[in-house]
């Protein structure tokens, strides 16, 4: 569904991702998984066309999608929940999931929301609420019911459990895990690197924004250097 090859991407001089390459079959839960300025974050802003590479390649169901805008990706199926959340906080919950569906037609926008508040429930009691005024796990329900309105084939998330308090990221992440069951690809960026591999088929270690370890997510969990760096065993 997604071939990342050789992608090189600068903030100015730096050098922030270093010739990574890597793929997502349709139908994964596929986790990068390293140390903060690691580059994770960078990638996926380069996926969604946010940030541009100087090399390579990104192909997106078959499709080079490496100069194409971010709205265009939207409407191709990818969508992108970013680190932080980045919700409308001066607007309601009701405005913020149309925000996500300006690419579908009123009668999907209907369907989409309806299928958003029987995932979220919180957020049917909240619709007319201000989204600035919601707490951290609701604001992430919503910056994920926002990405779904635009029916994605593939979600990418990055740090979705930063700042929440662990029942309610089991919660997030089974959640994650549900999406998955029902035909969405994930790709996920997250601090919690045990919680990611668990959840995750397969996973990649970035270090210094280069790929430096690739396997099945089980095996990363046993492997001696990734329990040492980020597992904290």
């Amino acid at each position: 569904m997604l071939k990342i090859d050789d992608i090189n991407v600068y903030y100015g001089a730096i050098h922030a991702v270093q010739g990574v390459s890597f793929e997502i079959q349709q139908g994964e839960i596929v986790t990068l998984i390293g140390a903060n300025g690691a580059g994770k974050s960078t990638i996926l802003k380069t996926i969604s066309g946010l940030l541009r590479s100087r090399t390579g390649s990104i192909a997106f169901l078959d499709k080079n999608i490496s100069t194409i805008d971010p709205p265009k990706l939207t409407k191709m199926g990818l969508s992108h929940v970013p680190e932080g959340r980045r919700i409308f906080l001066r607007m309601t919950v009701e405005e913020n999931l149309e925000m996500g569906a300006y690419t579908k037609s009123l009668p999907e926008i209907k369907t989409g929301m309806a299928d958003v508040f029987s995932r979220f429930p919180r957020l049917l009691e909240r619709r007319k609420q201000v989204a600035g005024t919601l707490s951290g796990g609701e604001q992430q329900m919503l910056a994920i019911g926002r990405a779904l309105m635009s029916k994605p084939a593939l979600m990418m998330l990055d740090e979705p459990s930063m700042g929440l308090a662990p029942m309610l990221v089991n919660q997030i992440f089974d959640i994650i895990k549900e999406l998955n069951t029902q035909g969405v690809t994930i790709l996920l960026v997250e601090q919690n690197a045990r919680m990611a591999l668990k959840l995750a088929d397969r996973g990649y270690v970035l270090e210094s924004g280069r790929i430096t370890l690739s396997d099945k997510a089980s095996v990363l969990l046993d492997n001696e250097v990734v329990k040492k760096a980020y597992l904290g065993n």
